[in-house]
């Protein structure tokens, strides 16, 4: 999406997690717990991925999107769709999304990412913004002070 930003990838704390199940240090039973109301929402509200459980191996994870902020009042806290994120991205200001992989065959759920969207950040790049990249490329004032700062 567009607006994206401040993304942060838990990629890495899946694999620490895939490494400790791995090596027996944790059971099945505790990385794949996840409630009823995640596995509703993942039938309900997920978007189908191609990836494969790491766990069970024989259905395809699904992704739940669940969105915090401010503005959304009571809806905070309720997973919605990738087409309702994009309209809410366009009209409200700015709100915080989780990301939750999900399998419906074995419970595996782990959280994947966390992102803001919304309408903040568009209205600051503005034509103003614009306007000062052009006089920095041009040559301006601080294009000046960099090539003096180099000698």
């Amino acid at each position: 999406m567009r607006t994206q930003r401040q993304v942060v990838d838990y990629s890495l704390r899946k694999r620490a997690v895939l490494r400790e199940l791995l090596a027996g240090r944790v059971g099945t039973y505790d990385v794949c717990d996840a409630s009823p109301y995640l596995k509703n929402a993942a039938r309900f509200h997920g978007e189908p991925t191609d990836q494969r459980c790491p766990i069970c191996r024989s259905e395809n994870l699904t992704h739940v999107h669940y969105i915090y902020g401010d503005e959304l009042k009571q809806s905070a806290g309720q997973a919605r769709t990738l087409a309702e994120l994009r309209v809410l991205a366009m009209t409200l200001r700015e709100f915080q999304v989780f990301v939750v992989e999900v399998c419906l065959g074995c419970d595996w759920n782990h959280l994947v990412e966390q992102h803001l969207l919304g309408r903040d950040r568009l209205a600051e790049a503005g034509p103003d913004q614009s306007a000062v990249g052009v006089v920095a490329a041009a040559g301006g004032p601080t294009g000046r002070r960099r090539r003096e700062a180099q000698r």
